[in-house]
């Protein structure tokens, strides 16, 4: 019997962040429920970065039990799946939709918008959404962080993976290891000039090309290659090799302290179980704050008073880009990690325990047409 057949469809704007949850989607349909998936992806340069087993000369090839191909204008060939997953509004190309169109049986036209933990979400999830001129619905997915979302990307190895490896890990440490996951910040520098003045020795890892802009105006040079090593005061900063999505995971895992940007990282951070900051994406009219807060508000409603406000004054800090309040953010956000640590691990039981797995919710609303 032939397999359930799903068409991913992805073009990149946020860096990684795009390619991240569509690739991650893509690989756990395939992988956990047993679907014929392929991603059409418009830069796949872009996500070979996060899967080196991609070869980006390549127009088509099979990678994980999904098969990658060009996203052109065209129709692809072959017959159309049961499910269509539009990545964040991308746009199908017209000559796909007219084909859905005139398909006795039309698939399941899903469009998988951005994550958000603003309250009207939940009563955007799911809706439909007539074409106003072909016979068509679409339909919005809203990840999210209450049981009424669409959820969030979750393998079910996930959790014993990540416990098995910080269990491996020595709790002494010599150093507060921070793993810098960032958009360029220019708050970033005066951030690092006050990590190598502080009392406590602080090992910070940035994978290669990350927030390079940044690191030259701090260092006066171009930050040195995977491997490189440049030591200032109590800061080593350490150069790692950009990569693919299972050994990020293990950086989050091994760091105390996880510096993530977007929306792929942002969810891995969080089933890391440890205290993190989010670099939002930025959006025109601060859009972006907008959201940070909503998930503050989620995130840190069970921290203590003092700790509240620390995650909230160096969250808003370090994306505001506020140069001459980060260091004093910091330091309350420093001393608030003990009750934050801790926080970090029932906050990814109480995501695991309450809200739905996205690609799961997501075969079950689709499951007539699968």
């Amino acid at each position: 019997m032939r397999r359930p057949t799903s068409h991913l469809f992805c073009r990149i704007v946020d860096n990684y962040g795009d390619a991240g949850v569509c690739w991650r989607l893509a690989r756990e349909l395939a992988a956990e429920h047993g679907l014929d998936v392929v991603l059409f992806i418009d830069d796949v340069t872009t996500l070979a970065r996060i899967e080196p087993a991609i070869d980006p000369r390549r127009v088509a090839q099979r990678v994980g039990g999904v098969a990658v191909a060009r996203l052109d204008d065209g129709a692809p060939p072959g017959p159309l799946p049961r499910l269509v997953v539009e990545g964040f509004g991308c746009g199908l190309p017209a000559a796909y939709v007219n084909a859905m169109a005139a398909a006795n049986t039309k698939p399941r036209w899903i469009n998988l918008e951005h994550l958000s933990a603003e309250p009207w979400i939940d009563g955007a999830h799911a809706l439909p959404s007539p074409h106003p001129r072909l016979p068509l619905v679409r339909y919005f997915w809203f990840p999210g962080f209450t049981r009424r979302s669409g959820g969030l990307l979750r393998e079910r190895d996930l959790f014993p993976l990540r416990n098995a490896w910080q269990a491996k890990r020595a709790p002494a440490q010599d150093a507060l290891r921070i793993l810098l996951f960032t958009y360029d910040n220019r708050a970033l520098p005066p951030l690092l000039t006050h990590w190598s003045k502080a009392s406590e020795r602080i090992r910070c890892e940035v994978p290669e090309g990350v927030a390079t802009a940044s690191l030259e105006r701090w260092l006066g040079a171009p930050p040195p290659p995977a491997g490189g090593l440049v030591t200032r005061g109590n800061v080593e900063l350490h150069v790692l090799p950009f990569t693919g999505q299972d050994e990020f995971d293990t950086q989050l895992w091994s760091a105390d302290v996880n510096f993530v940007r977007g929306e792929d990282s942002f969810v891995r951070a969080q089933w890391a179980a440890r205290p993190f900051v989010w670099h939002a994406y930025r959006q025109a009219d601060a859009a972006h704050m907008t959201k940070l807060d909503a998930f503050i508000a989620r995130y840190a409603s069970d921290l203590r008073p003092d700790a509240q406000r620390a995650v909230r004054t160096f969250w808003h800090a370090f994306n505001a880009e506020d140069v001459g309040a980060i260091a004093s953010a910091w330091q309350d956000f420093r001393a608030a990690l003990p009750h934050v640590a801790p926080h970090a691990a029932t906050w990814a039981n109480h995501l695991a325990a309450d809200v739905p797995e996205l690609a799961a919710s997501l075969v079950d609303f689709a499951g007539r047409r699968l």
